[in-house]
């Protein structure tokens, strides 16, 4: 199993200087560059962020955990990932999702109740407008960047199944995962696919002192407190020890996952190189 990283686009604290130098240093000891999305929060524009990433790295893949489809323009999103793939000579994986929050889609004057059938419509033109290449650039990756779909419902898992290359799981133990991938994997075989597909996982971590975890916490709890109480259950599953993100690693391993990406809660360089020390 690879594992990867979050850049801290969302945490407070983080400028330019802080995130080229997380970019830069997480290219040497991670598989994956991750980012996570939200429109009506102080947070920086994920395909942005990994456009920026891409001139600093060269190893690591870019991967959204995971852009908003809907309430983005499908022509545009396909051209902006199409830009950063040609930028990252190849290494996008483009994850994408409903989103959970109502106000992203009123502030992008979406109507947030055709989400499920809008997501499955873009995940078929973004492939189509890749392929026609009417919008330019065209991917540097032959097919198209990989499609990932995150989500927990049936609706989900089909979506995953018949229109894109994989999963992201959206969080929890290993157990969790487990249920989840198990549910992707049967509806890849009724959807006739061949092969097997990508299935990836993420959690979060912060490493230090306990005012280290208590900045993460705060964070997580701003970051979610629009679920109404289900952000303490979020907060309590904060990896914040090494054997904790070891024994996390192992049962995800174990349950078959391709990537895990480990999402830091707090903007401090000391993070990734805690989290790179456990996982040497």
């Amino acid at each position: 199993m690879r594992v990867g990283i979050g850049l801290p686009t969302s945490t407070p604290g983080t400028d330019r200087d802080l995130f080229l130098q997380w970019a830069g240093r997480a290219d040497t000891c991670f598989t994956s560059l991750g980012v996570i999305d939200r429109l009506v929060y102080e947070s920086w524009e994920p395909l942005a962020s990994l456009a920026a990433c891409a001139a600093v790295t060269e190893r690591a893949r870019l991967v959204t955990m995971i852009v908003i489809g809907p309430i983005r323009n499908t022509a545009l999103l396909a051209k902006q990932a199409a830009s950063v793939d040609v930028l990252s000579g190849g290494r996008l994986v483009l994850g994408l999702g409903l989103g959970a929050r109502h106000d992203d889609y009123e502030a992008a004057r979406v109507d947030h109740r055709r989400r499920g059938p809008d997501l499955t419509r873009q995940l078929l033109e973004l492939r189509r407008v890749w392929e026609d290449g009417v919008v330019g650039p065209r991917p540097a990756q032959p097919d198209g960047p990989t499609l990932l779909v995150v989500g927990g419902g049936s609706a989900a898992f089909a979506r995953a199944a018949r229109h894109a290359d994989g999963y992201v799981h959206g969080g929890g133990p290993p157990r969790a995962f487990a249920g989840a991938s198990a549910r992707l994997r049967a509806a890849w075989v009724d959807a006739g696919r061949p092969g097997s597909p990508h299935l990836w996982g993420q959690a979060y971590f912060a490493l230090g002192d306990p005012a280290t975890l208590a900045t993460g916490a705060d964070y997580l709890r701003d970051y979610y407190r629009f679920t109404g109480g289900f952000e303490e259950r979020i907060v309590a599953g904060i990896l914040s020890t090494p054997a904790a993100i070891k024994d996390f690693v192992r049962g995800y391993e174990e349950e078959g996952c391709d990537e895990l990406v480990l999402l830091p809660t707090v903007s401090r360089l000391d993070q990734l190189e805690r989290l790179a020390d456990v996982l040497a």
